[in-house]
């Protein structure tokens, strides 16, 4: 039988600090599957910081959202009725069709979750695209070595709090930035040697203290005064690995960048972007390694869930001004 499903929608874009008003709830009505076709009943979905550079219209890596249409992005559900043998009924799948509780899918672009592995919640985060991008960016660009030190800003986030953890397991000192208490309290039991606010004190002053001697890889999520600071506290031949920078994210206007660029030549630094979806053939690579990490509890992982469709605009821009520990999920079906 048909059925029907909320959905968000953007219907504005954003100047500065996004709020609700550029978003609508909607109803739409699902037919049933067609040959080839699979219907799924999300479970969870996410919201990520790359989603607001989305809403600008302006084309960067990937195109913008289109308003008046359901935002996409990762979401996890159930197959609940198909015509697909690929995907038959009763099986988790995580897809790219984003805010909405249900969604009709052609089958193209899904992948298997196991639900016997690990909560299928952890698709979203520590085993999906912020696990891979702090695995990949940590080990692949960052490549530290036993005993260097690695400093890890936003580290209390879904990327931060994985790349500090894998730093940790590869024998380096890990140094993370976050903004609250009960959040370095948790980057301490993460084993974190050390974990400072960036509210309490600039993050230059920070470094000088908690790593006298300099650090040797700077695994960025924030940009800004962060990716100042840790240019100055770089060793010679160090490594930068440029995951994001949300500082920036809701500039209207563009700011000077880092004013001690010269050290990059005088310190023979190395800085290297990435986009993680550039790199999914690795993904096997990925969850060979983490996936037991997870089971074992060698990765440990928190999750800030919002629950109900409707409150997922809230849980974005409650990302952004960093509310979550860990991943943001909105959960928007029963069965999750």
């Amino acid at each position: 039988m048909p059925v029907t499903s909320r959905e968000v929608r953007l219907v504005a874009r954003p100047q500065g600090v996004p709020d609700e008003s550029l978003f609508e709830l909607a109803e739409v009505v699902l037919p049933d599957p067609s040959e080839g076709e699979v219907l799924i009943r999300n479970a969870f979905l996410s919201v990520d910081p790359y989603m607001r550079g989305r809403m600008n219209d302006s084309r960067s890596y990937v195109a913008p959202f289109a308003l008046g249409e359901a935002l996409t992005g990762g979401a996890v559900g159930r197959v609940e009725a198909s015509r697909n043998p690929q995907w038959p009924e009763g099986s988790w799948v995580l897809h790219q069709l984003g805010w909405r509780e249900w969604a009709l899918s052609d089958g193209r672009g899904l992948l298997p979750v196991d639900p016997a592995l690990a909560p299928v919640s952890t698709a979203l985060g520590v085993l999906g695209m912020p696990g891979f991008t702090a695995w990949y960016g940590l080990t692949q660009l960052g490549a530290p070595s036993e005993g260097e030190t690695v400093f890890v800003s936003g580290a209390a986030g879904a990327v931060g709090s994985a790349a500090g953890q894998v730093a940790r397991l590869l024998g380096c000192r890990v140094i993370g930035s976050a903004g609250a208490p009960e959040k370095l309290e948790w980057l301490r039991e993460l084993g974190f040697d050390e974990a400072f606010s960036y509210r309490d004190r600039p993050v230059r002053g920070s470094l000088r203290e908690l790593a006298p001697d300099g650090i040797d890889v700077y695994f960025d999520n924030v940009g800004g005064d962060h990716l100042e600071a840790a240019i100055g506290a770089m060793r010679l031949h160090g490594r930068i690995v440029a995951c994001g920078a949300i500082s920036r994210y809701n500039d209207t206007e563009a700011r000077p960048g880092p004013g001690n660029m010269f050290m990059v030549v005088t310190k023979r630094l190395a800085i290297r972007g990435f986009i993680i979806s550039d790199h999914y053939d690795r993904i096997g690579d990925f969850l060979a390694v983490m996936g037991p990490w997870v089971r074992d509890g060698a990765v440990r992982y928190r999750e800030t869930v919002v629950d109900g469709i409707e409150h997922a605009p809230r849980a974005f821009i409650g990302l952004l001004a960093g509310e979550n520990t860990g991943k943001m999920l909105v959960r928007v079906g029963p069965d999750a």
